[in-house]
């Protein structure tokens, strides 16, 4: 799967790379939907996750973004972004253990460009992840205490996007690159040493518009999307090698609008790497899942 993911994800690369024809009449991409692709999509996904994940009736990603500007054109926006992303397990009484709260405020700022077809774009984010419990943080066999144990972590992550209108795909592209930092003394003392508090991210994504809704007209949902994500580790993870594959983190992620539904539609995502839930981020994970996503692009 590994193999087969980073394939995907350089070909994702390749394509965001190829520029389309330039007309100066097509209008940019505004902040709102710069920062709807980079905070990400709320979804549910379905009980039929392929992989090395714990049984899962679901797993609920909730991102409700609150706008801050002056205007629709404004420059500079800050976004409040509530998150949360909840598992119920297949288990008696269908659990749903320590969910991930992460609250986060994102400023971005858009520089100035000399066409309206591609964009240049700075942000930088000041998140918080918990898990909201008081349990120790280990059990009394050295186990992760992955049911109550205490979670917390704070980080910022400054970060660039470049956004691209293809006209030859008829697609809007986008790509970020940040920097994820958690400073010295903002995050849980136990996650020394096997938590990475410093992360490399990237991201490029291919939003495929529906034939009769083109460029031009500026106007419809996005009816296809691609996402690559791909992350690099750094600093001291249970004495990983500074090379170790195993700090390296893959998704992709596709997405498709049917014409009968309005604001939902449905995904299917590769992941691999280290489980971003809070207490299990010592489990590696490689799985395929599946399931429903509000990605929903109005231009």
């Amino acid at each position: 799967m590994k193999q087969c993911t980073l394939l995907i994800l350089i070909s994702i690369f390749l394509v965001f790379s190829s520029t389309g024809q330039e007309i100066d009449s097509t209008p940019q991409i505004g902040l709102p939907i710069i920062s709807q692709v980079n905070q990400g999509n709320s979804y549910i996904t379905f009980p039929t996750d392929v992989g090395n994940i714990e049984p899962l009736w679901f797993e609920g990603n909730i991102i409700p973004n609150f706008y801050l500007r002056e205007s629709k054109d404004s420059r500079c926006m800050g976004v409040l972004t509530p998150q949360i992303i909840i598992r119920m397990y297949q288990e008696r009484s269908y659990p749903v253990r320590t969910p991930s709260y992460m609250p986060q405020i994102t400023l971005y700022y858009r520089l100035k460009n000399k066409s309206n077809l591609r964009t240049q774009n700075l942000f930088i984010r000041f998140a918080h992840h918990s898990n909201g419990q008081d349990g120790d943080f280990y059990l009394e066999n050295g186990e992760l205490n992955v049911k109550s144990g205490d979670f917390a972590t704070n980080y910022i992550e400054p970060g660039f996007i470049i956004t691209n209108v293809n006209k030859r795909l008829n697609a809007y592209q986008f790509f970020k690159t940040s920097l994820e930092i958690h400073p010295p003394g903002y995050s849980s003392d136990e996650l020394d040493g096997i938590y990475s508090k410093i992360r490399w991210h990237t991201a490029a994504s291919i939003f495929k518009l529906p034939n009769e809704n083109k460029l031009i007209t500026n106007k419809g949902n996005a009816s296809i999307s691609l996402k690559g994500e791909a992350t690099w580790m750094f600093g001291n993870v249970n004495n990983w090698n500074q090379v170790s594959s195993d700090r390296l983190n893959l998704s992709f992620t596709f997405y498709y609008h049917p014409k009968f539904l309005e604001d939902i539609g449905l995904f299917a995502q590769l992941y691999h790497g280290m489980d971003y839930y809070n207490m299990f981020f010592n489990h590696q994970l490689d799985i395929i899942r599946f399931g429903i996503m509000t990605e929903k692009l109005r231009f």
